[in-house]
């Protein structure tokens, strides 16, 4: 670990990943689902809304979002949609951070989400106030954060990346002559770095679900399946990493494994993609990196403890009541939306198609 770098653990008091599995919703019967989704699709006509939702949500979320003209992408993109879309309210069944994010990006638009409390270890374990006094610790770097992080971190920071673009982005600040201090996931921080050659200053933040990931364990996995393909999110441990075939953001590894000729993919994300993965791939087989093994502690189990808060139940209760709005602060909002602004003409100048830059 960098002696200047600075550790915050992710379990806050009221907030452990432990009180998050504790309030998943149970799932509805069949009957009961059919009613709930009939049910949320007039509500979302009649209060003039759009469903979007996060590849790790519920496979019936997804499904829904996609059949009432919403979207099934990553947070940028979700946002971004929500801003082109004409509806007045956005939901977004997915995490604090891209509830915001959406309210950052439209703010004049009603942004709700299933259940407020559904957080990210990589916000959680970066406070506003704390990350604020690591940056005055350190006024001659640029300050670049990754999406993961709440409106108040991004309003402090300089430029904010997605795992798609964190690598042409700190290459070009590289390049300039910067020198950087990331925000807060160690792991896409240690790779960049790696692969840049970037003088950067990393804050110690890890994802639950990424962080277990067990290289031993993928290794005996893979040497069970043969010609199999590996894939993986940056956000994963670098052992773990060593071992992909591909290493991309959530758009970019379900772009892999469609083009791809092999038949078997290990994946190491969220198990929430897989539903995506496996409709635009019928015909090829799709299996969990390894969270477990000798000495493992496993908190997430390659699912999001947070993102599965995300329910039919709950969706239909917010648009029924109207509870469960994100604020965001005015004051906040037009330094917040500079670094995504920042991050977007960069994309369009580089030509990298901005519908694809929002993956996390």
């Amino acid at each position: 670990m960098n002696k200047n770098s600075i550790s915050i653990p992710y379990d806050h008091p009221g907030l452990v990943t432990a009180t998050a599995w504790a309030s998943v919703p149970d799932l509805p019967d069949e009957q009961e689902k059919s009613e709930l989704i009939a049910r949320i699709r007039r509500l979302l006509i009649e209060q003039d809304a759009v469903l979007v939702a996060h590849y790790y949500v519920h496979a019936d979320l997804q499904d829904l979002a996609e059949a009432t003209g919403g979207i099934v992408s990553d947070s940028l993109d979700m946002a971004n949609f929500g801003h082109k879309h004409p509806a007045k309210t956005i939901v977004v069944a997915g995490v604090r951070f891209m509830g915001e994010t959406a309210k950052i990006l439209n703010p004049e638009k009603r942004v709700l989400m299933p259940d407020l409390a559904a957080e990210c270890s990589l916000d959680l374990g970066c406070p506003a106030d704390q990350f604020a006094a690591f940056c005055d610790a350190h006024p001659d770097r640029t300050v670049v954060v990754y999406a993961n992080t709440s409106a108040a971190v991004k309003a402090r920071a300089d430029w904010m990346v997605t795992s798609s673009i964190a690598l042409p982005v700190i290459k070009y600040l590289h390049e300039q002559g910067k020198k950087i201090l990331w925000a807060p996931d160690r792991h896409l921080g240690n790779y960049v770095q790696e692969q840049t050659g970037a003088d950067m200053l990393l804050w110690q933040g890890a994802c639950v679900v990424h962080d277990e990931y067990k290289a031993r364990e993928l290794l005996a996995l893979k040497a069970e399946h043969p010609g199999c393909l590996v894939l993986v999110h940056p956000e994963s441990p670098r052992a773990v990493i060593q071992l992909a075939d591909v290493i991309g953001s959530t758009t970019q590894l379900i772009t892999a494994a469609q083009r791809s000729s092999a038949k078997t993919f290990i994946v190491a994300t969220d198990n929430g993609i897989l539903h995506k993965m496996r409709r635009l791939c019928p015909d090829k087989l799709f299996l969990d990196a390894p969270t477990s093994g000798a000495g493992a502690n496993c908190i997430s189990c390659s699912h999001c403890p947070w993102m599965a808060m995300n329910s039919l139940t709950n969706l239909a209760k917010v648009l029924e009541t109207g509870t469960n709005e994100i604020t965001v602060d005015p004051a906040i909002i037009p330094r917040a939306v500079q670094p995504i602004k920042r991050m977007l003409d960069f994309a369009r100048e580089i030509k990298l198609p901005t519908s694809g830059i929002g993956n996390v």
